[in-house]
């Protein structure tokens, strides 16, 4: 199979979705990856790199597409690279489709095989979608302590403290991954922290790993007005796999916020989960609404681009092995995990939170494969 690499082109997204050894690996089991020229680069790897592990370099993108029967990046792709995309082309990658409805039907009309990263599932949990959470975990943390600042517009508040003064506030929307990555930050500088939580066995684990020292708090809608009320880092991390996440915060709830304090939604891929959250770029990463400041960067891994690409390269090489091996769909026919990923088949919708938040049909796997 031919495995095409293309650089990303979202705004300031300096990932990429194969590293050499990846390369390496697929060529010894006879495959062909095309390399786009320079899409190592923002993560420090160097196209004479993928040469010594057996790549093409290919210098323009329209060849990575038209060339290759399986397109392997991070984000999703942009309106730009839609027409590039062949029909019936295998594409895997970050999707997030429940709010994207345009790149949905883009990818409908060409009857693409869509095998969204995030939606991956074995043994219970989302092991591609995991790297790139933690990473976003911890980040949350570290942009929401530099937006305090004064001269970013912040409450002009240390999260840490101080001998002698009380430390900020941190409050946390979910504790799956997300969640407890930043709490491990937040705990870590010296925050006082209060995760918030539906399902009572995460509330639990948070509980026994950080000795007392993190609150957790059922969640529901007087528990999170009155934690983000006193907060001055608001996390947003919830998650419900595949589908639009849901608006926990109101703009009335937001109105009773601190001024100054910060909004991070880590859910922004999936819609967010505030009422006023919308995404924004590396380049432009913040908006103040009521006071608030919300940072809605919806590729925040990418700011980290080094550790990024490795984490999640070492989590998906196999999977993309697996499909350059066996195919579409007889590696959706060996892989329980690549089936529940399965987003998009033959023109149909096969990912049922996908379906429901876009109000169209849902195809089972078996019936798009028909």
């Amino acid at each position: 199979m031919i495995v095409g690499v293309p650089k990303e082109v979202k705004d300031q997204e300096y990932r990429v979705s194969v590293v050499p050894a990846g390369v390496r690996t697929l060529t010894e089991r006879g495959h062909k990856a095309l390399v786009q020229k320079g899409a190592g680069e923002g993560s420090g790897i160097a196209d004479e790199e993928y040469l010594a592990a057996g790549a093409e370099i290919v210098n323009k993108p329209q060849e990575i597409f038209h060339r290759s029967d399986m397109i392997v990046k991070v984000k999703e792709p942009i309106e730009p690279e839609w027409e590039l995309l062949q029909d019936e082309q295998i594409l895997f990658t970050y999707l997030h489709l429940a709010p994207q409805r345009e790149l949905t039907k883009a990818l409908l009309r060409k009857k693409i095989a869509a095998i969204a990263y995030e939606t991956v599932a074995e043994n219970g949990t989302l092991p591609l979608l995991i790297p790139m959470s933690e990473i976003a975990g911890r980040m949350s943390i570290q942009v929401g302590a530099q937006y305090l600042e004064k001269e970013r517009g912040g409450r002009g508040v240390l999260l840490g403290g101080v001998p002698g003064v009380y430390p900020g506030r941190v409050a946390i929307l979910g504790g799956g991954t997300v969640g407890l990555n930043a709490a491990k930050m937040a705990i870590g500088i010296g925050a006082t922290v209060t995760v918030l939580e539906v399902d009572h066995v995460p509330m639990r684990y948070i509980d026994d790993i950080f000795g007392g020292r993190v609150y957790t708090l059922y969640s529901n809608e007087l528990n999170v007005s009155r934690t983000i009320a006193e907060a001055d880092v608001v996390v947003g991390a919830v998650l419900i796999p595949g589908a639009s996440a849901p608006r926990l915060i109101t703009r009335a709830m937001l109105q009773g916020m601190k001024r100054g304090s910060v909004l991070v939604d880590v859910a922004v891929d999936q819609g967010g989960c505030a009422e006023t959250t919308r995404p924004t770029t590396h380049t432009d990463p913040v908006y103040e609404v009521d006071g608030v400041i919300h940072y809605m960067v919806a590729n925040m891994p990418g700011a980290v681009p080094r550790t990024s690409t490795f984490a999640l390269t070492n989590a998906t090489i196999r999977y993309v092995t697996l499909l350059a091996d066996k195919g579409v769909r007889g590696a959706l026919e060996a892989s329980p995990a690549l089936r529940a990923g399965l987003n998009l088949y033959g023109g149909r919708i096969t990912y049922r939170a996908v379906a429901e938040s876009q109000g169209e049909n849902f195809s089972s796997v078996e019936e798009a494969l028909g």
